[in-house]
């Protein structure tokens, strides 16, 4: 039977209410219930039912939810199934066509399959009659998806083979190669080596134009038609793959547990488990190399890609092919299959058109199946799957491979021969002497004891042009008889290498993870398996690498090398990278600019779980260049999006980022309640950037509401804390805020280390922002009169930067210390400055401390006039007290947000907070009067 699971409805599309409503259980964590709406196609009842099926591992998230439609909801599956039964014969037939033309993907040949078939479509009125579907000028639209799943269900499997191979027979014009394939491997009786290579290479097309989604049906029926278990194996890899790009994350995982794949477990824990197991997972992904070369997840092996080791000749790889790896002096070795004859090829075909072709008798479809494949066929076809495209080598392939693995539990490469490999080490540039430190760390943190300093090389972009074994400036020449770092004397065969954008893909994730854990010193671990490899990463590894070591002339070469490659159309996953090493450098309209277009560039590819990960990190720019309120919204859909497409690590990420907005905004309850959200999660998964974030989130909610000690002691616990619980990256973003706080509580003793070190940065990167924020400092911990030259050295530097917010807290902070100095008419106008600015901001806290300092100055403050209601709301409070306001109920407002209840009932008691209100019938009156 041909599995049928039609795209999800989108998530906008308002289920019809029945008797059968109920709303899941509002206990269910946020993204499982997020998962379990989609999952039910957005029918109430479908997710009623499929919630009372949940097994305690799938209610709490730990287990993936099901995927297809028999073990979603039977019991309304069966209820359709039993109405569509009791419609005519002839109709129950021309609804099966519409809908096995309308899965995975619509075909639009629904119409031609009726010409072609000579079938009377007046047998639809039966079907309008009954409410099922409707007939159109474009074909079939059915009810809803339960309704076209039940259509093609009642149908036996005789007439679900022979409609399938009838839409095969009329896709026939150009571009519908992908789509006929699939129609004719779902009409397939049996299994089919000449099948499954056809669906394989088809599945490469879909792939290609960013189909994925249909990429994974169709490699998924591949494997269903294959004999070959081990090819099963590497096809539902690929499925598992084009599944978790489209943003199934369900049907990814559920097709991964038949498979062992590294670069998948290692994807799936990075978004979704634990990150550090996730970099361990993804570099012996990197370490094996080439079983997963082709694996979507990781990225597609290019045409013409050239796969070498040191000593042999380079060789072309094409797309679909296995490497022909072969050393100096070696005959190329002929791949299995290749003598086939040209004539037997040709008859393959005539075989195929055939079988596609089979006649249909008068107005019914015809009983007859296709031939079966003949078992010499078989046995000769499959010796030659080296030679098909998308094909990979089994895992045993490279079992010998003298892959030396650097960081990896269990391998016996120690850190010690890492750091002493030659000075290949593209991406950990610099000198041979380790430093302690990372960019703006409040409290250095010195390397392992006894490992050793790194030895350096220059950045990629100076070592490109060198040829393997020259040595650069500055290095000493190998002797000719040193054994080159990856080579070993007893191997006898020339292990497969992976591609090179697989591998810089697999490497980037690697960096993504020690990112997320904020164990930076993984970074460099990765660049020593890279340098072995002779592969050269994304700058932003080596970049981290040198941070890391204190080296920070060298990390922002590098840094600046990955930042510029930000050009439109590229890499989604290479443009995150991008924003994060813009990021770093304090360049946020670069940083913009390189998370907007990869969320462009994700959409454009398919690759749909891409995008609310670019959305994570663009949150950074858009808070510190004052766009709170537009980055808020953004922020809440990919919440949303990274909870739809099972990415709650990501999602964890994004709840520390709106707790930061909160703070902004001066929701005290709401960012509370967010960041205690994000800590409790990410302390249980080993995510120390959002748990920083969600630290920093409540000490800048206690710095912008004159809580300083408080907030100096949250920041100064934050510095301490490791791996998995804190992050050096937030650490160096806070230091500013933290040496205001302790500045303002009396205790400078430990700001003004955190300062010398972030000041150290800023004059590494030479940001005018970083700049800016050091030189407040030095002006917060300077005494009297010496502070006023660094304000204004602060405030010329903000007039070249981005950070419009830090700018208007130095016009506060100036403000303050010259009224202390008795400059009142100067400390009178920077005051106003800030207050102005912090109001169009939307920071309510912050414009309260410029207005108490005004006061201070007896000053009268002339009292603003409270903004219309919409403009006091947050996008998502405003979208829930509009639903208020129309009479909708919690419950109500939860299905068609897909939030839980308790999260509506929280927005609401923040919107009542906001208004003055306490009732929704004044909050009816408000809105009114305000679009009045």
């Amino acid at each position: 039977m041909t599995p049928v699971n039609p795209p999800p409805l989108d998530r906008t599309w308002p289920p019809s209410r029945t008797d059968a409503w109920r709303t899941p259980d509002p206990a269910l964590p946020e993204g499982v219930h997020i998962r379990l709406l989609r999952a039910a196609y957005g029918d109430p009842r479908a997710a009623a039912e499929l919630r009372s099926r949940l097994t305690p591992r799938q209610a709490a998230g730990l287990d993936p939810l099901p995927t297809e439609p028999a073990s979603l909801a039977p019991e309304l599956l069966y209820r359709h199934r039993r109405e569509i039964r009791s419609l005519p014969d002839d109709t129950r037939l021309l609804l099966l066509l519409a809908a096995a033309d309308q899965y995975p993907v619509p075909t639009h040949a629904f119409l031609r399959a009726v010409a072609a078939g000579r079938l009377d479509t007046r047998p639809l009125e039966a079907a309008e009659t009954a409410g099922v579907a409707q007939a159109t000028a474009g074909g079939v639209v059915f009810r809803d998806a339960w309704t076209r799943i039940a259509a093609y269900e009642t149908g036996s499997p005789a007439d679900r083979r022979d409609v399938h191979r009838l839409l095969a027979r009329v896709l026939r014009a150009a571009g519908e190669t992908p789509r006929r394939s699939w129609h004719r491997g779902a009409g397939a009786l049996g299994p089919s080596v000449r099948l499954t290579a056809e669906l394989r290479t088809a599945a490469d097309k879909a792939r290609a134009t960013g189909e994925h989604a249909f990429a994974c049906a169709l490699v998924e029926r591949a494997a269903a038609l294959s004999r070959d278990p081990r090819e099963q194996s590497r096809l539902l890899d690929r499925a598992a793959g084009d599944a978790w790009q489209s943003g199934e994350g369900d049907r990814a995982r559920r097709l991964a547990a038949a498979t062992d794949s590294d670069a998948l477990n290692g994807v799936f824990a990075l978004r979704a488990g634990n990150a550090a197991e996730a970099f361990d997972a993804l570099l012996i992904a990197v370490a094996r190399g080439g079983v997963e070369g082709a694996n979507p997840v990781a990225g597609r092996v290019g045409e013409g890609s050239v796969v070498r080791r040191r000593g042999e000749e380079p060789v072309v790889r094409r797309r679909g092919e296995e490497p022909v790896v072969r050393r100096r002096g070696e005959e190329p070795e002929a791949r299995p299959g290749a003598e086939e004859p040209l004539a037997r090829r040709e008859a393959d075909e005539r075989s195929a058109r055939r079988e596609a072709e089979e006649p249909l008798a008068g107005g019914h479809l015809s009983e007859a199946s296709g031939p079966a494949m003949p078992r010499a066929e078989a046995s000769r076809t499959a010796g030659s799957r080296a030679g098909v495209p998308g094909t990979a080598v089994p895992r045993g392939d490279v079992s010998g491979a003298a892959v030396p693995r650097v960081g990896v539990p269990g391998t016996a490469t120690s850190r010690a021969d890492a750091s002493g490999a030659a000075g290949s080490r593209e991406g950990v540039p610099g000198t041979a002497t380790s430093r302690e430190g990372v960019p703006g760390t409040a409290t250095p943190q010195a390397d392992a004891p006894g490992t050793p300093a790194p030895r350096t090389a220059k950045p990629p972009a100076a070592t490109a042009s060198c040829p393997a074994g020259t040595p650069r400036p500055g290095e000493t020449p190998r002797p000719a008889e040193t054994p080159r770092p990856t080579e070993t004397p007893h191997a006898t065969a020339a292990p497969r290498t992976p591609a090179p954008d697989h591998a810089v893909h697999l490497l980037a994730r690697a960096t993504e993870a020690a990112v997320y854990t904020g164990d930076l010193r993984r970074c460099r671990e990765a660049a020593a398996v890279a340098s072995r490899l002779g592969i050269v990463p994304h700058g932003t590894l080596g970049g981290l690498a040198a941070a890391f070591e204190g080296r920070y002339e060298d990390a922002r070469d590098l840094l600046k090398a990955a930042a510029g490659r930000c050009g439109p159309g590229g890499d989604p996953t290479l443009l995150v990278h991008a924003g994060i090493a813009a990021l770093m450098l304090g360049d946020h309209t670069r940083a913009t600019t390189a998370t907007v277009r990869a969320a462009a560039s994700a959409r454009a590819r398919g690759a749909t779980v891409i995008v609310p990960q670019a959305m994570e990190f663009r949150a950074y720019a858009e808070f510190w260049t004052g766009h709170s309120r537009a980055a808020e919204t953004a922020a809440a859909d990919a919440l949303w999006q990274a909870h739809a497409t099972g990415q709650d690590n990501g999602a964890c990420h994004l709840q520390a980022a709106l707790a930061m907005f909160a703070a902004l905004t001066g929701d005290e309850e709401v960012c509370r309640e967010r960041a205690a959200a994000a800590r409790s999660y990410a302390l249980g998964h080993g995510l120390g950037l959002p748990a920083a974030l969600a630290q920093w989130a409540l000490a800048y909610l206690d710095l912008s509401t004159g809580r300083f000690a408080a907030a100096a002691a949250r920041l100064r616990a934050l510095a301490g804390f490791g791996p998995g619980h804190g992050h050096r990256a937030i650490r160096h973003l806070a230091t500013p805020h933290y040496v205001e706080a302790a500045a303002r509580s009396g205790d400078t003793r430990i700001a003004r280390a955190a300062h010398a070190d972030y000041d150290r940065w800023a004059r590494a990167v030479r940001s005018p922002d970083d700049l800016a924020l050091s030189a407040r400092c030095r002006a917060l911990l300077a005494p009297g009169t010496e502070s006023v030259d660094h304000y204004r050295t602060a405030l010329d530097l903000h007039a070249r930067g981005t950070r419009d917010f830090e700018r208007a807290r130095t016009e506060l902070l100036f403000g303050g210390a010259l009224r202390r100095l008795r400059r009142r008419t100067e400390a009178r106008d920077h005051l106003h400055t800030s207050l102005e600015a912090f109001e169009s901001f939307g920071a309510p806290h912050c414009a309260a401390q410029a207005r108490a300092e005004l006061r201070a100055l007896g000053t009268p403050v002339a009292a603003t006039a409270l903004p219309a209601p919409a403009a006091r709301l947050t996008a998502q409070q405003l979208m829930v007290a509009r639903m208020a306001a129309d009479g909708a109920t919690n419950r109500e407002i939860a299905v068609r947000l897909a939030l839980s209840p308790r999260t509506i009932d929280h927005h609401l008691r923040g919107v009542f907070s906001r208004l003055g209100i306490r009732s929704r019938i004044e909050l009816v009156r408000l809105l009114a009067e305000g679009e009045a």
